[in-house]
């Protein structure tokens, strides 16, 4: 019997929230990362909450305060269109530094209760380093340093360690992490409520470490495009406001309801590997070669599976009372140009996007909340029938690794020739998932 995924009872009119992206000034990000277009992509895909990102650069928060207005008790709206998306401040700091005789990169997403917080926060930062530099600025402090300089200026922000097993810079990643949020944070470790997973983990495979269960598991897409936004979100029933949405991630039995996932074997680092030499491993062939790549015979970089692997104290598929519901999902986008047997986002492929969206009412609503009959009566037989298996966890992933994103594959009809014939030209499924069986 094939794994079957279970899509949460969320209501409807749950405020979704995307909380972790990036604007322009960060690297290698969209110019079009500015709060017109974020307002507007938020609002085709049902995202109802989105983070601004990059809340610590001077001239992005001098666009900000330019093209934002005060909404609901902390939160914002763009003036261009103030009625559905609302704002949280938010940014990405990273800290690179020397604690316990080894050289440590951390990222974490902070949330602001206002731009004048933000702003002071800011100017902080820029005493002892370059905030202009990039939209995730970069220190060289202890993290736990970071907490303090930013809860000193207001108790009401929230500091979220990011994208938590990324091997390279994260709190519990294989190449510069800890092996506890204790151990990172030392005494400010009582300041830190929630972790986020990070798109190469999910929280079933956070669900093995015990250590975690007073951690609220939050999921944002960490968007450097518009395109991105929204590939990981979080959902809740509490008020629209900054201090109800902080609140709930602190306490989720306040209304934090759970999360919408990427499937984690399409993430970057899933499994270890060296890209360069087209290994990719799971962690007992990695231990089987001693961490060495077999072609090169250098260091394999060890990815999420392996690290949640050494760390756990659960079996897999453990799951704790404290667990909230999580689905895994496929881009509607990434669908279609499945569908259509195109490698790349079409003017084909964009058009029937606009038109699906909008009759559906968002993208979201099409994803997950549509009746079977409804998605059958708006979409063609061929992209109906792909919508329903990602809902039931029917795809095939052929997994990331070291730094190269990993493949999901919806299962297509054995009557579907055309698209039959498109699989073939895809790379061999590596294994077959769901969340539930």
């Amino acid at each position: 019997m094939s794994p079957k995924q279970i899509i949460p009872s969320w209501p409807r009119d749950s405020i979704i929230a995307d909380l972790h992206i990036h604007s322009m000034f960060s690297r290698a990000t969209s110019k079009e990362m500015r709060p017109a277009m974020l307002s507007k992509v938020a609002k085709e895909k049902g995202i109802k909450i989105m983070g601004t990102g990059d809340a610590t650069h001077p001239d992005y928060l001098d666009i900000l305060e330019d093209e934002l207005e005060p909404a609901e008790n902390g939160l914002y709206a763009a003036k261009s269109d103030p009625e559905f998306t609302r704002f949280i401040l938010s940014a990405e700091v990273s800290n690179i530094f020397t604690q316990g005789g080894k050289g440590r990169r951390i990222h974490t997403v902070i949330l602001f209760p206002s731009l004048e917080v933000a702003r002071e926060v800011s100017e902080r930062l820029a005493s002892i380093g370059n905030v202009k530099s990039d939209g995730r600025p970069i220190f060289g402090f202890p993290v736990k340093q970071l907490v303090k300089l930013v809860l000193d200026v207001s108790k009401e922000c929230l500091i979220i360690p990011a994208h938590i097993w990324t091997p390279w810079f994260s709190l519990f990643g294989s190449k510069s992490g800890f092996d506890s949020v204790e151990e990172c944070f030392e005494e400010e470790s009582e300041h830190i409520y929630a972790l986020e997973t990070g798109l190469s983990s999910d929280p079933q495979m956070n669900w093995r470490l015990s250590a975690l269960d007073k951690y609220t598991l939050v999921s944002n897409s960490d968007a450097h495009s518009p395109a991105k936004i929204g590939r990981e979100l979080n959902v809740f029933s509490c008020g629209l406001s900054y201090s109800e949405i902080v609140g709930a991630i602190k306490k989720p039995d306040r209304g934090f309801e759970g999360t919408i996932e990427f499937f984690p074997e399409e993430g970057k680092y899933h499994l270890d590997g060296h890209r360069a030499c087209g290994v990719r491993l799971t962690p007992k062939e990695t231990i089987a070669k001693n961490g060495l790549c077999p072609v090169c015979s250098r260091p394999l970089t060890i990815g999420v599976l392996h690290r949640v692997e050494e760390l756990a104290d659960r079996p897999e598929g453990y799951m704790p009372e404290s667990a909230k519901p999580c689905v895994h999902l496929v881009p509607l986008l990434e669908i279609l140009a499945q569908v259509f047997g195109v490698k790349s986002i079409t003017s084909r492929v964009k058009k029937e996007y606009s038109r699906l969206v909008s009759e559906a009412g968002s993208e979201l609503n099409l994803l997950l909340w549509l009746s079977e009959e409804e998605i059958k009566s708006l979409a063609p037989h061929s992209v109906a029938d792909a919508l329903l298996k990602v809902r039931k966890g029917k795809v095939e992933l052929s997994p990331g690794f070291d730094g190269e994103y990993g493949r999901v594959i919806v299962k297509k009809s054995n009557k579907d020739s055309s698209e039959t014939q498109a699989n073939k030209q895809a790379e061999t499924p590596f294994k077959q998932r769901g969340l539930f069986d």
